[in-house]
C-alpha cells in the first residue's frame, strides 16, 4: 500500500472516529501511531518517532505560554472583572436602544482583551448578562444569542489562545498574529453592535420589543467608572503592551499577566484561597488537554509528511490548475463544515498539518490566512449540532432556566452570519488584517 493511500485512511478513520465520540487527542494518537507503523513496517520505529514528537513539542520554550494565559483568564475571571466591564460598557449605552445588547457586545471585547478564553467569556456573561436583559424585557433568543455571539471575540482579540496554537502549528511569530486579529476583532464588535441598534429600531420583536427603550439605570460616578477599569486597563497595557513594545515575549507577557491579575484580585479582595486552588486545577487540566492536543498533532503531521501526503497534494493542486485564492477558500469551507461536529482546536489540528505545506508552496500569506483560520472555526461555536459555545450557554444558566439549545441556536444564528461576512470582508480586503503588520 503507497503511503498517499496510508495517509488518507488514516484521516478518513479518524474523522469517523472522532465523530463516533473519541477524543480527538485520543483518534490523533493512535491512527498517526498505526500510521508510522504501516508506513515503516516497524513498531519501534513508530514508537520512537512518537516519543521524539512529544519531546520536540511539549519542550518549546513557547508553550509556556499556554497555562500563563490560562492562569491569568481565569484568575480575571474568579476576580470579578468580567463584571466590572459589563457594569461600565451596560452605563456607556444605557440610553440606545438595545443597549444592555450592545454593552454585552462591548464588555466581551474588553474581557476578550484579558483573557483569550471564548469559553470563559460565554460562561462569565451567561450569568451576568442574560438574567438582566431577561429582567428588562429582552427576548430569551436575542438575551442568550447575544452571550453567545459576543463570546468569540475572546478568540479574535489578542490574547487568543487559537492564535496560539495556530502559531506553533505553522511557526508563525504569535505577537504578530495577534496584531493581526486586533482590527478585524474591533470591526466584528462594531458590526455586532450596529447589526444590534438596527434591530432594535428595525425589528424590535425580535430584540424584546419595549424593552429596547432608553434604560433609566442612574448615572455610575467617574470615581467608581475609573476604579473598575483601572485593572482592566493595566492588565492591557501591561500584556499587549508588552509584546508590542518589545519588551516582553508572549511567553514573558503570559507570566506578567498572570502575576498581575493575581495582585488585582488579592486587592480588590475577590479570591480566597481555596478560589485560587480550584483556578489552579483549571488551569492544569486546560493546560494538560490542549498539551496533549498538541503533541498528538504533532506525531501526525509528521506521519503526514513521511507518506508524502502534502506534496502529492500540492501537485493535485497546481495540476488542477486552482489559484491560491480558490485554495483558501476551499480549505475555510472545509473548516466551516467541520465545526458542526467538532471544536475549534480539534477543526486546526486536523487541516492545517494537510493545508500548511500546501498554502506554504503557494506563497500564501500565513498572518492573513491565520486571522481566516481562526473566523472559520469560531463560526463552528455557534453552528449545530456541536456548537460549543451554545452548550456552554446553555450549562451556565443552570438546569432550572427555561431556555432550550434551540433558543441558544436561534439567536446566535445572526452573529454566526455576522462572522461569515466579515470573513468574506477579510478575505477581499487582506489589508484588514496586515494592516498593523
Amino acid at each position: 500500500m503507497s503511503g498517499i493511500a496510508v495517509a488518507l485512511i488514516t484521516v478518513a478513520l479518524m474523522l469517523i472516529l472522532i465523530y463516533a465520540g473519541l477524543h480527538v487527542a485520543i483518534a490523533l494518537l493512535l491512527l498517526s501511531f498505526a500510521g508510522v507503523w504501516m508506513l515503516r513496517g516497524s513498531f519501534d520505529i513508530a514508537a520512537n518517532m512518537m516519543v521524539l514528537s512529544f519531546k520536540d513539542s511539549i519542550s518549546d520554550y513557547l508553550f509556556g505560554v499556554v497555562p500563563l494565559f490560562v492562569l491569568m483568564g481565569l484568575v480575571v475571571a474568579a476576580a470579578g472583572i468580567g463584571r466590572d466591564a459589563f457594569d461600565v460598557a451596560h452605563q456607556a449605552f444605557r440610553r440606545v436602544k438595545g443597549g444592555l445588547g450592545i454593552g454585552t457586545v462591548v464588555a466581551n471585547a474588553i474581557f476578550a482583551a484579558i483573557t483569550g478564553i471564548s469559553i470563559a467569556s460565554a460562561a462569565v456573561f451567561s450569568k451576568l448578562a442574560v438574567p438582566e436583559m431577561r429582567r428588562r424585557g429582552y427576548t430569551k433568543s436575542f438575551s442568550v444569542g447575544v452571550v453567545a455571539g459576543s463570546s468569540v471575540l475572546g478568540m479574535l482579540l489578542p490574547p487568543s489562545l487559537l492564535f496560539i496554537l495556530y502559531g506553533v502549528l505553522t511557526e508563525q511569530s504569535v505577537g504578530s498574529l495577534f496584531i493581526a486579529g486586533i482590527l478585524p476583532g474591533l470591526l466584528l464588535t462594531l458590526i455586532y453592535s450596529l447589526g444590534i441598534l438596527g434591530a432594535a429600531y428595525f425589528v424590535p420583536s425580535w430584540v424584546g420589543g419595549d424593552a429596547v427603550a432608553e434604560d433609566d439605570t442612574p448615572l455610575m460616578g467617574w470615581s467608581e467608572i475609573s476604579r473598575k477599569m483601572a485593572p482592566i486597563v493595566l492588565l492591557v497595557a501591561l500584556v499587549m503592551g508588552g509584546i508590542y513594545g518589545g519588551v516582553f515575549t508572549p511567553t514573558e507577557a503570559g507570566a506578567a499577566g498572570a502575576f498581575a491579575a493575581i495582585l488585582i484580585a488579592i486587592a480588590k479582595r475577590r479570591i480566597t484561597w481555596p478560589v485560587f486552588r480550584d483556578v489552579l486545577i483549571q488551569t492544569g487540566h486546560t493546560t494538560a488537554a490542549v498539551c496533549f492536543l498538541i503533541m498528538s498533532a504533532s506525531l501526525y503531521s509528521r506521519m503526514l509528511a513521511m507518506s508524502g501526503l502534502p506534496g502529492w497534494l500540492g501537485t493535485q493542486v497546481m495540476g488542477a490548475g486552482l489559484d491560491p485564492s480558490t485554495v483558501v477558500l476551499l480549505v475555510m469551507g472545509v473548516m466551516i463544515l467541520l465545526g458542526t461536529i467538532l471544536d475549534s482546536s480539534s477543526i486546526m489540528l486536523l487541516v492545517i498539518p494537510i493545508a500548511y505545506p500546501v498554502l506554504t508552496a503557494m506563497h500564501v500569506d500565513l498572518i492573513w490566512f491565520g486571522v481566516l483560520v481562526i473566523l472559520a472555526v469560531e463560526i463552528g461555536l455557534l453552528t449545530p449540532p456541536f456548537g460549543i459555545a451554545v452548550f456552554v450557554v446553555k450549562a451556565s444558566l443552570g438546569p432550572s432556566s427555561d431556555i432550550t439549545l434551540w433558543q441558544i441556536f436561534k439567536g446566535a444564528a445572526p452573529f454566526a452570519l455576522a462572522m461569515l461576512g466579515l470573513l468574506l470582508l477579510v478575505f477581499f480586503i487582506p489589508a484588514i488584517a496586515t494592516a498593523l503588520l
